[in-house]
């Protein structure tokens, strides 16, 4: 199936064409006709199935036709967050360049002026976050009236952060006569209800179960103290050919201390949270898509609708607090057919919180190096050719003897700063420490010798790596054939 047999205008086959989609995904193929035809839409669909793009497109044509009018726009999209509203305002844009539709972006963050002067050129199409829309509402700066279309996209998550009751009331101040599209990843009992309220007779779409995974997505649980986390996820970050990744964790101030301490260590990471104004956020996200950094930790407002190809690994720093929040964090990657993996570091206290997830999703979240632990290997061939660029679990492939050697070395230097973060003192302090005594490691060898203290662990260290240099037996096809972290040793209790 081809889009040209959606029943798509011209216009519009020619923009996709342009943008360089041949055939559409399972979700756009049953969800364009039936929104042409005009019926209510209730759809259910995982996070990078090409969701937006089922509504963007029918919408572009049925509004084709019309016209117009001052603060009274035409159709209506709802989205939970600023990041998703700017990414269905993209579709718009790259979809309907043929067209003569003017579309305004309504979310918070940025000076209302422009926006208001927008309104009152009159829109076609209107994509608002609940919040500043009711703002807009309540100031008498927009009428509701006048609209045809309405999609709230995201709806668990638009529960999750509270705004039901404001779509309840949106709702209410548009016309009865209208067509309604709901989407959402899960199906909770009050987004059920929602839709039986405000849908009428509408077709259900279900790509797929409610609260899956994708298939695409290798996921993993480590077990790991709250201590060890940042060494764990250094470890992953160096060894498991992480080509770009995002980094999950559940607080703000999280976010802000985990990236100032990738840094300290040489990644070239950059964050975004709630915290973070509007033009900030972009920012962050513009230096990550173009490739400046290669790691984004973020808060959970990046996980819903933040579309950025080619992200090979998802790590959850913290297991989400909402179960629901899982499907959405490692919808990052594995993305339009792309392979991907996730990561969810599980500390004691989050045994309740991981057994819901696997709850809602039906599924057994495997150990890491308990079972498969790489999907496939780096081709040892492309190695030989590119030294410079190998990691150390690719030179153990290639040759165990020279991987054993090189090892060492790293090992002293992360084992080194090791103390810093198994600390017990403020990460700030021990990022700081880290900073300032980097470039000085040289010159403060020396007195560093002299402290009682730091003797012992510093004659400690190389005993366990000529251990580790002894361990050269051949390793079958397909297995993990790199360092083992001692990380893997620790279990779940009971």
């Amino acid at each position: 199936m081809t889009f040209a047999d959606l029943g798509l205008s011209e216009e519009l086959l020619k923009a996709v064409a342009e943008a360089g989609y041949t055939e559409p995904t399972a979700i756009q193929a049953e969800a364009i006709p039936p929104v042409l035809m005009m019926k209510d839409i209730l759809g259910i669909a995982q996070t990078g199935t090409g969701k937006t793009a089922g509504f963007v497109l029918p919408m572009i044509d049925i509004l084709a036709s019309g016209r117009r009018r001052a603060r009274m726009p035409r159709s209506l999209i709802l989205e939970p967050t600023r990041e998703l509203a700017a990414q269905v305002a993209e579709n718009f844009e790259k979809y309907g360049k043929y067209h003569d539709l003017k579309m305004t972006l309504l979310i918070g963050g940025v000076q209302m002026g422009d926006q208001v002067k927008a309104l009152d050129e009159g829109v076609d199409v209107l994509i608002a976050t609940p919040g500043r829309l009711m703002d807009l509402f309540e100031r008498g700066k927009i009428m509701l009236n006048g609209c045809e279309l309405l999609v709230i996209d995201e709806a668990d998550r638009m529960l999750d952060m509270g705004f039901i009751p404001d779509i309840e009331f949106i709702c209410s101040k548009l016309p009865e006569t209208r067509q309604t599209m709901l989407f959402s990843a899960t199906m909770p009992p009050p987004i059920e209800k929602l839709g039986k309220t405000f849908l009428d007779n509408p077709k259900r779409i279900e790509v797929s179960r409610a609260a899956s995974t994708n298939k695409d997505i290798t996921a993993f649980k480590i077990p790991v103290p709250n201590r060890k986390k940042r060494e764990t996820l250094r470890w992953l970050l160096q060894n498991d050919h992480v080509e770009t990744a995002i980094i999950f964790a559940n607080r703000k101030t999280t976010v802000r201390e985990l990236n100032k301490s990738l840094q300290s260590y040489g990644f070239s990471s950059g964050e975004i949270h709630g915290d973070m104004d509007q033009t900030s956020r972009i920012r962050e996200l513009e230096r990550f898509k173009a490739g400046d950094v290669n790691i984004l930790v973020a808060s959970d407002v990046a996980a819903r609708g933040l579309d950025v190809k080619g992200v090979s690994h998802v790590f959850n720093y913290d297991t989400p607090w909402h179960p629901d929040d899982y499907v959405h964090r490692i919808g990052r990657t594995g993305r339009a057919g792309a392979k991907g993996r996730a990561f969810t570091f599980v500390s004691d206290e989050d045994g309740e919180a991981i057994a819901n997830v696997e709850k809602l999703t039906k599924t057994k979240i495997k150990v890491f190096g308990k079972e498969d632990v790489r999907v496939e290997l780096v081709d040892p061939a492309k190695d030989r050719k590119k030294p410079s660029g190998k990691s150390d679990s690719d030179a153990s492939a290639d040759k165990p003897a020279e991987g054993a050697k090189k090892k060492p070395a790293r090992s002293r230097k992360a084992k080194s700063d090791e103390p810093r973060d198994a600390d017990h003192a403020p990460a700030e302090q021990n990022d700081a420490e880290h900073e300032a005594e980097a470039p000085k490691a040289k010159r403060e060898r020396a007195p560093r010798r002299a402290k009682p203290s730091d003797e012992p662990k510093r004659e400690s260290k190389p005993r366990s790596n000529r251990r580790r240099d002894q361990d050269d037996e051949p390793v079958p096809a397909g297995e993990w054939n790199g360092p083992k972290p001692g990380f893997l040793d620790v279990g779940f209790k009971g």
